[in-house]
């Protein structure tokens, strides 16, 4: 069955000619640079000096470019009694730890909704489908209260646990692992393969393009709003803070810290662009291959 979608792929393959191809590359190129007009606008402002960055009308591309804006952020926190590094090490850890284990457990909790005969499951479902339609601000409360209870405040816990909990990842797997074919799962069985044999090495490798779609959503919450407004409220002690904490307080400064506000914000979109760089392919790949069967 592949083989034959494949060549009927071949048989309708669209012949344009080059004048249509030049016109979709200008269109593609333009879209493209008109969304990268923020990124590189930020670059810039992170390498513009301090006289620059306050130059009416302002410049879009920097005219002098400088690294001492990096060199002032280092020094803001060398002056500091909890160093750089600290902030860092804690981002990076409550953002794969949270990522994994979202991922890891929302896949679990969705397999039996989508594939298992189990009492319930629908109203399960319904209620998951529900939550979806609170926002943060609405569960801060009772997310606080579950975390004090269980005994997590003022430690990564506080931070890990509630992203495990997210509902989106658990939908998101859940429509994924609908469209399974039943048959490929009985065969397994037959063949004598447990459920958690099915689960790891048939079900996880088919919904690759959900779980790497929910890793590039989760990692990019933990990354950017892990020492926000849930730091403020769970983590207490300065040397389990983030770096998206530390790094509001150089606002605080006013206006002589723009230089390294600006770089600060840069190093924070560093990394999840980057995340989503090396995984986006991946996703585009798994999506053009997941609906084909045997």
């Amino acid at each position: 069955m592949m083989r034959a979608v494949l060549r009927l792929g071949r048989e309708k393959k669209i012949n344009r000619s080059l004048p249509v191809d030049l016109a979709l590359f200008v269109i593609l190129a333009a879209v493209g640079a008109f969304m990268a007009v923020p990124f590189v606008f930020m670059i810039s402002t992170a390498l513009k000096s301090l006289d620059e960055l306050f130059l009416f009308p302002p410049t879009f591309i920097v005219r002098n470019p400088t690294f001492d804006n990096f060199y002032d952020l280092f020094l803001i926190f060398s002056n500091s009694w909890v160093p750089l590094t600290r902030y860092m090490f804690n981002t990076v850890f409550v953002s794969f730890a949270g990522t994994a284990g979202h991922v890891v457990l929302a896949s679990m909790a969705a397999y039996p909704l989508a594939k298992l005969k189990i009492p319930g499951r629908n109203f399960l479902f319904s209620l998951v489908v529900l939550s979806l339609m609170f926002a943060p601000q609405v569960t801060a409360i009772p997310n606080y209260l579950t975390v004090s209870w269980i005994g997590l405040l003022d430690s990564y816990g506080s931070l890990i646990l509630p992203a495990f909990a997210t509902s989106l990842g658990l939908f998101l797997m859940k429509q994924f692992m609908e469209q399974i074919p039943d048959s490929l799962l009985e065969a397994a069985k037959i063949d004598g393969a447990s459920e958690y044999r099915i689960f790891w090495q048939i079900v996880m490798p088919i919904v690759r393009p959900a779980w790497l779609t929910l890793i590039i959503f989760s990692f990019k919450g933990l990354w950017g709003t892990g020492g926000g407004s849930q730091g403020a409220s769970y983590i207490y002690s300065e040397q389990l803070k983030t770096m998206d904490y530390a790094f509001s307080q150089i606002i605080s400064g006013g206006f002589a810290r723009s230089g390294p506000m600006a770089a600060a914000t840069l190093i924070m979109m560093i990394v999840p662009i980057a995340i989503f760089v090396f995984t986006q392919s991946n996703v585009i790949q798994t999506m053009s291959t997941s609906g084909m069967k045997d």
